[in-house]
């Protein structure tokens, strides 16, 4: 999730000068636009050598990291704000590393392709697994190993006492608060650990 207005809503949850860890942060985007536009400073963890290479290019610090294998590198509280955008529902150990985020960070802002979006289960009455811009992949080669939705997530957020400060949808660059698990392709939770 790159585009410019989702970035902006997602630097929102992200106080000016945070020290940042962004967990699978791809080409570095984010972070790089947290820097600029916010002041803020920090680490991308990312396993790609492409996606490594762009951060460098970027100036973006960066290690090279499988998440599969966690976070015992960082020591409690060591950031502000760790961020996952669109990196829980690739992991095997998703449960594993929301708790990790919320151990190395005071908070966690979580964005993920929300499966109960109503264009989502228009198509399973159909029949037919998702084909969406959020979800742009057949139910064969998708990689996501997992699907959730914005309830799954809330759901999961309290069996790991995570407090929720603030949640929405996103849905084309716009913040989705009313019914968001029906409305919003994305799926946002900003939280701390209780």
């Amino acid at each position: 999730m790159t585009d410019k207005a989702a970035m902006q809503a997602l630097a929102r949850l992200v106080p000016p000068g945070s020290r940042v860890l962004d967990l699978g942060c791809g080409n570095g985007a984010m972070l790089d636009y947290l820097q600029r536009s916010r002041g803020c400073s920090g680490y991308g963890v990312e396993i790609d050598d492409a996606n490594v290479l762009a951060c460098v290019q970027r100036g973006v610090d960066v290690i090279q990291l499988n998440l599969d294998e966690g976070l015992a590198m960082f020591g409690d509280n060591s950031f502000d704000v760790v961020l996952q955008i669109d990196t829980l529902q690739h992991l095997r150990n998703a449960e594993t590393m929301l708790r990790e985020t919320a151990r190395v960070g005071r908070t966690g802002v979580v964005a993920f392709p929300n499966f109960a979006h109503w264009p989502n289960r228009l198509s399973i009455l159909r029949g037919r697994m998702p084909v969406t811009r959020r979800l742009p992949y057949q139910w064969y080669d998708t990689p996501n190993i997992r699907v959730g939705t914005y309830k799954d997530f809330e759901v999961l957020a309290t069996k790991n006492s995570l407090r929720i400060l603030d949640s929405f949808g996103l849905q084309d660059g716009e913040e989705v608060r009313w019914l968001p698990n029906a409305r919003a392709g994305t799926a946002v939770f900003h939280f701390e650990h209780a």
